[in-house]
């Protein structure tokens, strides 16, 4: 497994609330383990006390898409290492299952964990991803989606650096409320503009 991969659990806990629309699906032990995905054996140690532990994490690791979002850079990464420290791993070179076309094991680096529960174990590894994602290209590559209400994080993996959605769906919605918008001013002007000649009409 790639060190970037693990980037991806962060989002998905951030992910599990819609602030601005008042919805949280982090309700219960099941919703926990559903974030580990394939890691099924780190999933069977969650407990009903993990959700409100898993909660706490997704406020800090939110906080650091949210300060990133904001150009607040030292302070992303503050908050970040503050994470990396209370939850540490320990990278290790692992070949698991996977072989190459000759056989041979198709060596990776792996973190290896030592947590004292499952959520120890969920914020050591989406801590260490999002800090080799932001360190490999930059703390401005963490946003917040800008389709008001959204906010969900993504990760900007754009060659240019232009991501502003979570998902396609958000940018079709926001290239559309733009558009509406444009149009509405377009109409109140030319509405003004008529009734501005009229008067001018009416004057003379």
């Amino acid at each position: 497994m790639e060190l970037a991969y693990y980037s991806d659990y962060a989002v998905r806990l951030v992910n599990t609330e819609e602030p601005a629309r008042g919805k949280d699906s982090l309700t219960s032990v099941e919703a926990v383990r559903e974030l580990f995905g394939a890691s099924t054996q780190a999933a069977r140690r969650a407990t009903d006390s993990d959700v409100t532990r898993f909660r706490s994490v997704r406020s800090r690791l939110r906080a650091v898409f949210a300060a990133a979002d904001s150009g607040e850079e030292t302070q992303a990464v503050d908050l970040l290492n503050s994470l990396l420290l209370e939850f540490p791993v320990s990278p290790q070179i692992s070949g698991h299952d996977h072989r190459d076309e000759d056989g041979r094991p198709k060596w990776h680096m792996h973190l290896a964990e030592h947590p004292s529960n499952a959520t120890a174990g969920f914020a050591a590894t989406a801590a260490m991803g999002l800090a080799f994602h932001l360190t490999e290209y930059g703390v401005d590559r963490l946003g917040l989606c800008q389709a008001a209400p959204c906010r969900n994080a993504y990760l900007d993996t754009s060659t240019n650096r232009s991501r502003r959605y979570c998902s396609d769906r958000c940018a079709t919605r926001a290239n559309v409320a733009a558009y509406r918008a444009r149009k509405r001013l377009e109409t109140e002007r030319s509405a003004s503009t008529s009734r501005t000649a009229e008067s001018a009409h009416d004057a003379t």
